[in-house]
């Protein structure tokens, strides 16, 4: 199978998930898309992300549009924010169990795409 069609079967797969799934979510926007890599990132890292940190980090977003896209992937339980132990005021942010399932399929499949040139 050449790799335009791999691809293209990838993406008719990602696209036929639920409207509900954290993958099509994080795909609305770049940013919703960084946020998504930021946290899994952190995450990954076993790395604190608190909130302004990721507002911080997400590039060509304003604050209140990043805090606005914070508190959606929130409602729809894709992320949680957890207090700190040192500071309550400060939360950081975690992500689902759902999202970590995603991810590591999204990952998976994208190792399986042959990439090769015909």
């Amino acid at each position: 199978m050449s790799a335009t069609n791999s691809l293209l079967r990838f993406w008719e797969e990602q696209m036929g998930m639920s409207h509900r799934s954290s993958k099509h979510f994080f795909r609305k926007t770049p940013s919703h898309y960084h946020m998504m890599l930021l946290v899994m990132s952190a995450h990954q890292n076993k790395e604190k992300l608190c909130v302004e940190e990721l507002k911080t980090k997400l590039f060509h977003t304003s604050r209140p549009k990043s805090s606005m896209m914070i508190n959606e992937a929130c409602d729809r339980g894709f992320i949680h924010l957890e207090k700190t132990e040192n500071d309550k005021r400060r939360k950081t942010v975690k992500p689902s169990s759902e999202l970590i399932k995603e991810f590591k399929n999204y990952l998976n499949s994208m190792k399986n795409i042959n990439w090769k040139s015909e």
